[in-house]
């Protein structure tokens, strides 16, 4: 598993404890992997899910860090939303 991978899921589960997901989440980090989040945390894997964040890993790293923001980057082409729309803008403001 990659560096990226292993930090992604550290963030996200910082970022997201105590938050309800209400179902499955991807995050899709283009060239490294995937991380999967739902209510018991995140974890590396590719598993189907009720929606796919995916991004480079620059845009990923900026929305961990919190320079950019989730809702700026889709509407820019470099964060795309798959699946359930409710809650990937849910994820946005846990994120933001």
């Amino acid at each position: 598993m990659s560096d990226v991978i292993n930090e992604a899921v550290k963030l996200l589960s910082e970022k997201l404890d105590g938050t309800e997901v209400g179902g499955t989440v991807k995050f899709d980090i283009e060239g490294e992997g995937s991380v999967m989040v739902d209510d018991a945390g995140a974890r590396a894997g590719d598993e189907d899910a009720d929606v796919t964040l995916s991004a480079d890993a620059e845009t990923f790293a900026g929305i961990m860090s919190g320079d950019i923001n989730p809702t700026s980057a889709f509407m820019s082409g470099g964060l795309k939303v798959d699946g359930d729309m409710g809650m990937a803008m849910k994820l946005a403001s846990a994120l933001a």
